[in-house]
């Protein structure tokens, strides 16, 4: 059996910062830019809190059946949760989704590399 892997968004919005939870949030903007946003296993938060007060967790993951992708999302849900909460974040409409990457359509050079070598 070949492992499936996840790729999994959580997103939500910060509630209820205190100045000093924002402006430390506004000093760390740069490293949680969406330009340098990533899906990797520990998670990568994105924000910016200077225009809006959401924010994007991207996890990677992976599982051997289909069914998986539904406990990966709520490993990825419950990192986000404790990292927001071990910082004293409040925050509220915590939502997620996830995609397994076996089942994504291919891109347009994945077609044709898939037709020129004959598969």
């Amino acid at each position: 059996m070949s492992t499936r892997t996840f790729r999994i968004t959580v997103r939500g919005v910060f509630d209820g910062l205190s100045d000093a939870q924002r402006t430390e949030l506004l000093a760390g903007a740069a490293e949680h830019d969406v330009l340098r946003a990533a899906y990797t296993p520990e998670g990568h938060l994105s924000y910016d809190i200077a225009a809006r007060p959401a924010f994007t967790f991207r996890f990677s993951d992976s599982g051997e059946e289909e069914e998986d992708i539904l406990e990966a999302a709520e490993r990825a849900e419950e990192a986000a949760r404790a990292w927001l909460t071990g910082l004293g974040y409040g925050f509220k409409n915590l939502r997620s989704s996830a995609e397994d990457l076996s089942q994504a359509p291919l891109g347009k050079r994945q077609r044709r590399a898939a037709r020129s070598s004959g598969r």
